[in-house]
């Protein structure tokens, strides 16, 4: 158990690191964006204001992803779940808190897909507030 519960914390703080930096990252292009769009008084609802809302949707899109993937890689690399299709799959049901089963998962392993899945939707939560405060900035301009 001490086993999975040290690795769940290297994955967590791993993908926090990631998530923090990738928002920090998104987070800056958004308000370059936003100072240049109020600077030329380019309305939030154009072709140019939807553009950086994509931007920021693809953007956290990505961080999940490359998150989800690390689970993955984690768990074919210790044999936890066979074939990385499925662990993909099992990682992405796990991370959004679906859970439809933890069948493909070795027992030894299941503690850290449970804590893949809070860690999830921690990281989930994190990049709502990040949508909601980017889309509430765009529509002050």
């Amino acid at each position: 158990m001490i086993t999975e519960l040290l690795l769940a914390t290297f994955m967590v703080s791993l993908t926090v690191a990631i998530h923090g930096a990738g928002l920090h990252g998104l987070a800056k292009l958004v308000r370059l964006e936003a100072r240049q769009e109020a600077h030329e008084h380019i309305d939030p609802l154009s072709l140019r204001g939807y553009s950086v809302t994509l931007l920021a949707i693809f953007g956290l899109f990505a961080l999940h992803g490359a998150e989800i993937w690390l689970y993955a890689f984690l768990y074919v690399g210790l044999g936890a779940v066979e074939g990385l299709r499925e662990a993909v799959y099992f990682s992405t049901i796990t991370y959004g808190a679906i859970g439809y089963s933890d069948a493909v998962m070795a027992e030894r392993w299941r503690l850290v897909s449970a804590i893949e899945g809070i860690n999830g939707i921690i990281l989930l939560g994190w990049s709502t507030a990040f949508f909601i405060t980017v889309v509430a900035r765009l529509r002050r301009i």
